[in-house]
């Protein structure tokens, strides 16, 4: 009976640690796509942010939200040009086929012709779908301080 109980017991241990190893690398996969995108930002890559962004996605931010299309409409344009996000933590946190990403980042972007620089916590909303991973939501929260322990 003991050896019934050992028997099943490692099975469990095993299929936790596959579980765990599985949703590491979805967060893994997510992180890098997050990356990606303040990159593909910056360079306003639209073609790029095109296959990242959810048809349906909604993007919030100080001055207001919108979709898709606008949003990469502003981005080709120069409205906002996300010039450089230093991002100072990262967390990802996986529920099913939503993941949800925690970036706290300092934003140097030109708006409207001005350059600023704001601390943001932002929140990226990722669904998965059979040609991959798409942003659904992107959120800027503008906090008051820098960087975290300031």
């Amino acid at each position: 009976m003991k050896n019934t109980y050992k028997i099943v017991g490692f099975f469990m241990f095993l299929f936790t640690q596959v579980g765990i190893s599985q949703d590491s690398d979805v967060a893994k996969q997510v992180k890098e796509l997050s990356m990606n995108k303040w990159q593909w930002m910056a360079a306003k890559n639209v073609s790029e942010l095109k296959d990242l962004f959810h048809p349906q996605a909604q993007f919030v931010h100080m001055g207001g939200s919108w979709g898709t299309d606008r949003e990469l409409a502003i981005i080709g344009s120069g409205g906002i040009w996300y010039k450089k996000a230093d991002v100072h933590s990262v967390s990802v946190d996986v529920i099913g086929d939503t993941a949800i990403l925690l970036n706290q980042i300092t934003l140097l972007a030109e708006v409207g012709g001005n350059e600023v620089t704001n601390p943001f916590m932002v929140t990226e909303v990722y669904v998965k779908e059979e040609s991959g991973w798409k942003l659904a939501n992107l959120s800027f929260v503008k906090l008051l301080t820098r960087k975290p322990g300031e």
